[in-house]
């Protein structure tokens, strides 16, 4: 027998409401049914950026600072800001990255030269609604900020849209959807749901991590004893 050497299976946004519907019994037979399953999509989304790191929603971006300014707006759609570098001579040969603590919101705070001007060894992220990026030193010339930032996974607007997932959590967007629909719809089923959805989950985020070796070096220490 031959294989389809297909590699292209994708659901959106109207197949995950279905299957949903069907794991709690169901079946799709209004528009608001599909209006209530579109909410729960969305919503759910926004528990993802809580549950942890999701490396498909990664993204370097490069942010120009200026003399004499400090604070940055960042887009709205970023969650978190997870490492960065200050980048000298870009795109040259010369070009060199160095690396930028972070620090918390009482320790910024805390700062007590604010506007000292220097190259920024430190910053800090106000995760508002409106979130901003504030660099310490206060930069004294023209610096490249390059930083990973973490954003908001893409909302399902249509029924025609395919989810901004992998597929490695296609299962695990329809056990979370079918939950959240159990919920409101049956509620009989919504522990079973909530297990397998956790389960999946779990599998998925197991998953989705970096690949890196791990070098452990044993530390002895000699104690003399008289």
């Amino acid at each position: 027998m031959a294989t389809s050497n297909s590699t292209d299976f994708e659901l959106d946004v109207s197949d995950y409401i279905e299957e949903a519907f069907e794991r709690c019994g169901l079946e799709v037979r209004t528009g608001y049914d599909l209006k209530t399953a579109k909410r729960s999509l969305n919503l759910m989304f926004a528990e993802w950026a809580n549950r942890g790191l999701n490396l498909w929603t990664i993204e370097q971006n490069t942010l120009a600072l200026t003399q004499g300014t400090n604070t940055y707006t960042l887009d709205t759609d970023t969650v978190d800001v997870l490492n960065a570098v200050i980048r000298s001579n870009a795109g040259l040969s010369s070009q060199s990255d160095i690396m930028i603590d972070r620090i918390g919101r009482d320790e910024f705070l805390n700062i007590p030269s604010k506007l000292t001007q220097g190259r920024p060894t430190q910053w800090y992220v106000d995760r508002t609604v409106t979130p901003s990026l504030s660099v310490w030193p206060t930069p004294d010339q023209s610096y490249s900020f390059v930083f990973d930032r973490l954003t908001r996974i893409q909302d399902a607007d249509t029924f025609t849209n395919t989810a901004e997932v992998p597929f490695r959590f296609y299962p695990c967007l329809a056990a979370g959807l079918a939950y959240y629909l159990a919920i409101k719809r049956a509620p009989e089923r919504a522990e079973l749901l909530k297990s397998m959805y956790e389960e999946e989950f779990t599998r998925a985020a197991y998953e989705d991590v970096d690949r890196a070796n791990l070098s452990l070096v044993p530390r002895r220490d000699y104690y003399g004893f008289s």
